[in-house]
């Protein structure tokens, strides 16, 4: 390589390395945000216990965003941090609890729930297809919305956008449905929980198969119990799973896109990696090289971190996006979410979960 060639590949290194830099310090006053909102929610959560740590921090944000009305969340300040913890954090958290929960739990969880999960799974398609065509709604659409409720929220929508192609606007809608029921879902599923007199793993169960979003369901598992929690996790990251037959299923019958090109993204591209990064965190555990003391000191870490995710979610609440979303498809979403809540008790139930 001639002096000139070596000067310039140093000129390009050097300003990679300043542009990383610059981009890690615009994600601070966001990310210190996040976290000094969700270590002042787990201080109120020990004072609190009903309402739990990851309401708090969801309740906190929130203040901050209606507040703000989204210049906090959106700002050049602020933005770059919060939307970092809102993509990234909750992977984190994922891994980490994945750490405390053994492959064998998962397979057995997965064996012994398959009659709620999949029977809601089909309830969930059904009520979708008939209901959408009631409401008129844009297949892509139902789609989306159908995705994010029966399977696992904006990652199942993520994941169905790379494969279907579909709208901006589409997607937007979905997200935003998503978005409405996953803060309703956090607050009212404990005390609802409480109130029919649930066992922590009846409740994990519902949680776990009800609730669209992962983080939802982590928030609402530790507000009912740290067993709820583990429990609700472990039927989630199952159900999760469903999102690789759904994009199989979209990607061979050649679903085309606005410009008439059928999809060709890579299948591998639409599982998600925290789905990945949990199972391979499940194998570590089952190995037994972790000390057990450590099982609590990472449960706790990762209720932190969803903390932080949802305090970061809870800034881009605003009345405005709440319109947003539309009154067709949050009436769809609403129906779904329903018909979810109601069919996985029902079936619970009916197998002698209590």
């Amino acid at each position: 390589m001639t002096s000139c060639g070596f000067a310039g590949y140093r000129d390009r290194a050097g300003s990679d390395k300043v542009g990383l830099v610059n981009e890690v310090y615009r994600r601070i006053p966001g990310l210190g945000l996040a976290a000094v909102l969700a270590t002042v929610a787990t201080l109120l959560g020990t004072l609190v216990p009903v309402a739990g740590a990851p309401v708090l921090a969801l309740a906190a944000g929130a203040l901050v965003g209606m507040r703000a009305e989204a210049q906090i969340a959106d700002s050049g300040r602020f933005g770059p941090g919060l939307t970092w913890a809102r993509q990234h954090l909750l992977g984190a958290a994922i891994v980490l609890l994945g750490l405390g929960l053994p492959m064998g739990a998962v397979f057995t969880v997965g064996r012994e729930t398959a009659v709620v999960l999949l029977g809601t799974l089909c309830v969930g398609a059904v009520t979708a297809l008939i209901v959408g065509r009631l409401l008129a709604l844009h297949r892509e659409s139902v789609i989306l919305i159908a995705a994010g409720t029966t399977i696992c929220g904006a990652s199942a929508i993520a994941a169905t956008t790379a494969v279907l192609k579909p709208d901006r606007e589409r997607v937007a809608y979905a997200l935003g449905t998503i978005f409405v029921f996953n803060i309703v879902a956090v607050l009212a599923y404990p005390p609802l929980g409480r109130a029919l007199g649930m066992s922590e793993e009846a409740f994990g169960l519902w949680a776990g198969t009800a609730i669209n979003d992962t983080s939802s369901v982590l928030a609402a598992g530790i507000a009912f119990g740290p067993v709820a929690a583990s429990f609700a996790v472990i039927v989630k990251l199952v159900r999760s799973l469903m999102i690789v037959p759904l994009c199989v299923g979209l990607h061979f019958t050649g679903r085309r896109t606005g410009s008439g090109d059928f999809a060709t993204t890579p299948l591998w591209r639409t599982i998600p990696l925290f789905v990945v990064l949990f199972l391979a965190a499940s194998v570590v555990a089952a190995t037994g090289v972790l000390p057990s003391s450590w099982t609590a000191h990472l449960t706790d870490l990762s209720s932190w971190l969803v903390a932080a995710v949802l305090a970061a979610i809870g800034t881009s609440l605003t009345w405005r996006r709440l319109r947003s979303a539309g009154s067709r498809p949050l009436l769809f979403g609403g129906v779904l979410a329903v018909v979810l809540a109601v069919s996985a008790l029902a079936l619970q139930w009916s197998t002698g979960w209590r």
